[in-house]
């Protein structure tokens, strides 16, 4: 009987999202950052893995005790379609405020100020928590370990936030540009034998190739009709699919390039720090598949139940990008209160039975994770939903339900949409402009 009631709830609820999205919202969108969202934070707990030795914690991972899992990391290495979304975004949202008469300041201060607003909360917490650590007798190598695997991935942040303030001078570039030169210093690096340091003018260049996508994407430029080649008429997106995978594909066989799309501890070449010329030919090769499954995915969006998650998701979806790590280490530190490491938690991961076990833990890593979201969701979304709720009404931007506005994709809306209860059904939201996108 309760699953029932809940069951009904989320319709209403699920009703309620899809009737106050505006018509012209490109959910595909959405779904797409969804998506590439849910990848990196599945990527991260599978193929990341806390051991213990000497009676602290060591990362380590599947990938560097069994090579065949490299396939893994073609999945859930989603970074690419970040971009790509980004880039969308960001070019159409510069382009909506220009018309607006929204000045570049106040534009990229908006935008850069979601974007960081949630990161402060992460940074307190472990700057107080690494502290007790260290006070209380933590070894500095498992604090150092800890922080790295928090702190790690926000340099993604700070690279999208760069390239979000560069998008009126590189919004129309074509992405051939900065793919000659991550090809240069692919080279140079490892060909002519030049510096390491080197290889890192491709965290830039690299990453920019599918924002430079995204950003022609919002130009039509995969709408348009495709050129004959001989005879036939194939789309843009399928030819970056396949030249990405043939590219890729030759890189890794025959050029030394190696097979996983992150980085594995020990190997001597990292295909994603910093960002090598596989790892963007493979990037065009998932752009060019996003670009390919939109209309379907818009399709499947106009699903109630199937946009709410959707919906859900991006409403959220800086805190789940930001707390997925924590949520993994705090399920790995309270599992050490057990006299014996855990199984597919805290012991060396190389072997099938490992992988089994780590399925396992999966759930209650989404546990935890829900924890932190309650705990930390406010940060995202600009603090807590006002207490009146209005009725109903329209908006130059999108539309408002209870008191919660639903910002237009076309429009570049910049308000945060505040948080709701689902199993209340009390309110109705949709996602906000940008989550991780800002």
């Amino acid at each position: 009987m309760r699953s029932r009631r809940l069951h009904a709830r989320w319709s209403v609820l699920a009703d309620r999202i899809d009737a106050g999205t505006p018509a012209h919202r490109d959910r595909a969108v959405d779904a797409l950052r969804a998506f590439a969202i849910l990848g990196v934070v599945l990527g991260h707990w599978l193929v990341t893995a806390l051991t213990t030795a000497d009676g602290g914690l060591k990362t380590t991972s599947p990938l560097a005790h069994m090579s065949a899992l490299a396939p893994v990391s073609w999945v859930f290495q989603t970074l690419a379609v970040f971009f790509l979304v980004g880039g969308h975004v960001a070019a159409q949202g510069y382009e909506a405020a220009r018309g607006r008469g929204v000045s570049y300041g106040q534009w990229v201060g908006q935008r850069l100020g979601r974007l960081f607003r949630p990161v402060a909360a992460v940074l307190v917490l472990w700057t107080v928590a690494a502290g007790g650590m260290l006070l209380g007798g933590v070894g500095t190598d498992t604090v150092h370990t800890l922080l790295k695997l928090v702190l790690s991935p926000l340099w993604f942040l700070l690279v999208f936030a760069a390239l979000t303030a560069a998008t009126p001078l590189v919004a129309r570039l074509s992405p051939l540009w900065p793919l000659a030169v991550v090809a240069a210093v692919d080279v140079w690096r490892f060909g002519l034998g030049g510096p390491e340091w080197i290889g890192w003018v491709n965290v830039a260049a690299g990453w920019l190739v599918p924002y430079t996508l995204g950003a022609a994407w919002s130009r039509g430029a995969f709408t348009r009709r495709p050129v004959s080649i001989g005879g036939r008429r194939p789309r843009a997106a399928a030819l970056l699919l396949g030249g990405g995978i043939l590219a890729t594909a030759a890189l890794v066989l025959w050029a030394g390039y190696p097979a996983s799309m992150v980085g594995v501890p020990g190997a001597a070449i990292s295909n994603l720090n910093p960002p090598t010329l596989a790892a963007v030919a493979f990037g065009l090769a998932q752009c060019g598949l996003a670009l390919l499954v939109r209309e379907p995915l818009a399709r499947a969006m106009s699903r109630p139940r199937a946009w709410a998650k959707v919906a859900l998701v991006n409403l959220s979806a800086m805190t789940v990008f930001l707390w997925h790590q924590t949520a993994m280490m705090a399920v790995t530190a309270l599992g050490l209160l057990v006299s014996t490491d855990l199984p597919g938690l805290h012991t060396v991961p190389a072997s099938a039975q490992w992988i089994a076990a780590r399925l396992l833990w999966l759930p209650v890593f989404a546990a935890a994770l829900m924890v932190c979201w309650a705990a930390f969701r406010s940060y995202e979304q600009g603090g807590h939903r006002p207490k009146g709720r209005g009725p109903r009404r329209s908006s130059g931007t999108g539309t408002v339900v209870a008191g919660n506005r639903l910002p237009s994709t076309a429009a570049g809306a910049t308000a945060p949409v505040s948080a709701t209860d689902p199993a209340s059904a009390a309110t109705a939201v949709t996602p906000a402009e940008e989550s991780i996108h800002a």
